[in-house]
């Protein structure tokens, strides 16, 4: 999942940032408005990060034309200001939900996760694919019951590949949900991670999960079905 963090101060927007990779996110950071608000148009984002008092463009004026433009990405505010008045202005802008600074880094992953289920049915808390089980809040993954270690990259490509079972995901795809955008290696190392998976997931029980669509990329079946 790509989470777009919008903060001015480095050093938490670097804290923010390795803290989420570190959940298994991939993680993009803008250090103002206005590219943020570029950012989150130009990208398609599972949630955003929006500081309020930020250079160019402040937070709310950020969220505001987002929803302007019927960018409905789950938006979570950070602000220095515990006012009611100023909680009431980011919700009221579109806010999602928002958390004054400083903040607990564990509430903030939990308060993102909670986001992102808000669509309904396309995102349960726990996802399951056949005999394939993903707790994404504990990053616990199963086959079968059998629990299966896998790294927190591995973790966001099949958390990705079970929200849209039976769809095929091109590797572009994957690398701009699994990897952040200033991800300049070889594309093919999704292909790496497959193989990884692969491994993990199918040859030790006797499975065929993931399947190659040739020239187009890779797609997640229920081989028990």
């Amino acid at each position: 999942m790509r989470i777009l963090v919008v903060e001015d101060e480095i050093e938490l927007a670097s804290y923010v940032k390795r803290g989420l990779e570190r959940e298994g996110f991939a993680v993009d950071v803008a250090a103002d408005g206005q590219a943020g608000l570029h950012m989150a148009t130009a990208t398609p984002y599972d949630a955003v990060v929006l500081d309020i008092m930020l250079p160019k463009l402040n937070g709310y004026r950020v969220c505001a034309e987002l929803r302007a433009q019927s960018n409905w990405v789950p938006i979570l505010m950070l602000t220095a200001k515990e006012g009611e008045y100023d909680v009431a202005e980011a919700l009221d802008t579109g806010a999602d939900d928002y958390l004054t600074k400083p903040f607990s880094f564990v509430v903030l992953v939990a308060r993102l996760r909670a986001l992102m289920r808000r669509g309904g049915a396309s995102r349960p808390a726990i996802l399951a694919v056949g005999g394939l089980t993903l707790d994404p809040a504990k990053r616990r993954f199963s086959v079968d019951g059998n629990p299966v270690a896998l790294t927190p990259t591995e973790m966001s490509i099949m958390e990705l590949f079970m929200r849209h079972p039976g769809d095929v995901i091109s590797k572009i795809e994957i690398l701009e949900s699994c990897w952040d955008w200033a991800y300049e290696g070889d594309p093919n190392i999704v292909e790496v991670y497959v193989r990884y998976l692969r491994k993990k997931i199918d040859i030790p029980f006797d499975r065929k999960y993931i399947e190659t669509v040739r020239g187009a990329g890779y797609r997640l079946v229920d081989a028990d079905g």
